[in-house]
């Protein structure tokens, strides 16, 4: 695996972004672009190539193309495969890391004399965020912006600039949660894993603290102090979050969406979404709805 990592002191250069869509049985082209392209898996598999490393590129994936690389598609994909892509162009030299590089890199990081902060992201060629939702919001409302005309225009390089910050966060925060962990660490992270897996479903900490067996009191004071998160509010949050990703995909009923993140009461879930986003889910649907769609 490489990772790419360049500085953003200055925010990159946004090129163009869309959604492609394909109604038939569909190959890509092979062709050598002259920018950054970054495609996010939204339905069915790209099945594309740079450089001859043949990538599959399922829902939730996200393939970072780089220019001056030939890329094709090595097969057919299937009909109705989409997916999400952005072209942006960086200032600052950026470099190609292999996984020893990456780790002597992200090592520096945690040293008590490193500065807090970093400049620089670091972003796999392939990668599956375990946080999708939040970078699938990033991109709705980069294309709202993008297709609404803003008298800014920097406000595309901004967003652009802030979706390679999450896609570089995701990468850092799992590579520090793998090694070293203590038991305790290990625990949290299964759990947190767990509850991204049944979000979608009518959860309650008692449901986790019978799957992990915890007392429930236990479990929700131990989890609060190892994340900074109520249980039950950190539940709610991971529902929020896909129900924002299907707000701005679609037209789907509020009670629909309701229903699918696990809230029997339409009520209920409104106001926990106005709790939290201090907006209504209607609001929130109004607030990112241009797009740009192409098929070829």
């Amino acid at each position: 695996m490489k990772y790419f990592k360049t500085s953003i002191d200055k925010p990159v250069e946004f090129i163009s972004c869309g959604l492609f869509v394909s109604n038939v049985p569909w190959t890509h082209t092979s062709r050598t672009i002259d920018s950054f392209e970054i495609i996010i898996g939204v339905n069915k598999c790209l099945y594309i190539a740079q450089n001859n490393v043949e990538y599959k590129v399922g829902p939730g994936d996200v393939l970072l193309l780089l220019p001056g690389h030939v890329h094709h598609g090595y097969k057919p994909c299937e009909e109705d495969v989409s997916f999400s892509w952005f072209h942006f162009l960086v200032d600052e030299i950026y470099e190609l890391l292999d996984e020893e590089a990456l780790t002597e890199q992200l090592t520096k990081l945690k040293k008590p004399e490193a500065p807090k902060h970093t400049s620089d992201v670091f972003i796999p060629l392939l990668s599956a965020p375990s946080r999708i939702e939040r970078v699938n919001i990033l991109f709705q409302q980069l294309q709202h912006v993008v297709n609404s005309n803003y008298y800014t225009h920097l406000a595309a390089h901004y967003i652009t600039t802030s979706l390679l910050i999450e896609l570089s966060e995701q990468m850092i925060s799992d590579y520090y949660i793998s090694p070293g962990m203590s038991q305790g660490d290990w625990n949290i992270s299964e759990i947190i894993e767990w509850i991204r897996v049944h979000a979608m479903e009518d959860i309650s900490v008692s449901d986790v603290a019978e799957k992990f067996v915890y007392n429930r009191d236990y479990l929700s004071r131990f989890f609060k102090r190892k994340t900074g998160f109520n249980l039950q509010e950190y539940i709610h949050l991971m529902k929020i979050s896909k129900a924002k990703d299907m707000l701005t995909r679609g037209s789907r009923s509020i009670k629909y969406i309701s229903d699918y993140v696990g809230f029997n009461d339409e009520k209920y879930f409104m106001r926990l979404f106005k709790k939290y986003e201090n907006m209504t889910p209607t609001e929130y649907r109004k607030a990112f709805y241009k797009i740009h769609m192409n098929n070829h």
